[in-house]
């Protein structure tokens, strides 16, 4: 089956470790939307993060962004919003500041955290955002409309068991995966960077088998099941690997680019 749409996330994906598009993966994606392939991005980044990217490569289709929470046009025209019940946001965020895990707020296209702390600061460079140091309280008085809540863990040995003691926390209450070896991310249930692709191919006549789907974290799976063809990069993780149709070459070595070529051009 002839592949209609390709959807790749950002980081450790199409992005390269200084969180740059390679030319070839540049190349590849512009010369697969030439073709009349339809291309986007799904990843756990806010929007204002993503956008850049997507400019960059021309597309004209939506952008799947705080993993499917958010799905918007180029043009910022929001074609899909989930949220997490206020209720549980704060019970999150509460959680989070009894064990003193650092958390950030997403609210109205901005981040919010309680105070600068090198985690913060870390997460502002890699994004290209710049947050807001607003206290606890100021936390807990923005937890109404949030399409995520990140947690990042101290050490990435701790961080599968923070997303299994969230997870145990606040059953049916959020959906909580893992999208880096530090990054915990918490969103509304049902939410999922699947159900965001498939609903976006539906709209332009895509079925699933017809969509290529690549990423490299567990945040990934869904969407990687989903698609006709799941690609997994050379640097994803092992839980991944096992699920991909296929592994193509790592982030660095332009995988994202090996994969078009290979399977769509």
């Amino acid at each position: 089956m002839a592949i209609r749409m390709i959807v790749t996330d950002l980081d450790g994906t199409l992005l390269n470790g200084s969180f740059q598009i390679s030319p070839e993966n540049k190349e590849a994606l512009q010369e697969a939307a030439a073709k009349g392939v339809l291309v986007t991005l799904a990843t756990g980044r806010m929007y204002r993060s993503a956008l850049p990217y997507a400019l960059e490569l021309g597309l004209n289709a939506p952008i799947i962004t705080y993993n499917g929470a958010v799905v918007k046009s180029t043009g910022g025209e929001v074609l899909f919003a989930s949220y997490l019940e206020t209720a549980a946001a704060k019970a999150v965020l509460q959680y989070c500041f009894q064990r003193s895990w650092y958390v950030q707020l997403y609210q109205g296209g901005d981040l919010y955290y309680a105070a600068a702390t090198a985690a913060a600061l870390a997460y502002e460079q890699s994004a290209g955002i710049k947050g807001l140091a607003v206290g606890l309280a100021g936390m807990l008085a923005r937890a109404t409309a949030v399409p995520k809540l990140l947690a990042v863990a101290p050490d990435p040995l701790r961080t599968d068991a923070m997303v299994a003691e969230l997870a145990a926390a606040f059953p049916g209450k959020i959906a909580v995966m893992k999208s880096s070896p530090l990054y915990i991310e918490v969103i509304a249930p049902g939410v999922s960077k699947a159900a965001a692709m498939l609903s976006l191919a539906a709209g332009h006549g895509i079925r699933a088998d017809e969509i290529m789907a690549l990423g490299d974290s567990n945040n990934d799976l869904s969407m990687l099941r989903a698609a006709g063809l799941g690609i997994a990069m050379g640097n994803a993780a092992e839980s991944v690997k096992q699920i991909a149709d296929a592994v193509t070459t790592d982030c660095e070595a332009g995988g994202v680019a090996a994969a078009v070529r290979r399977y769509v051009l």
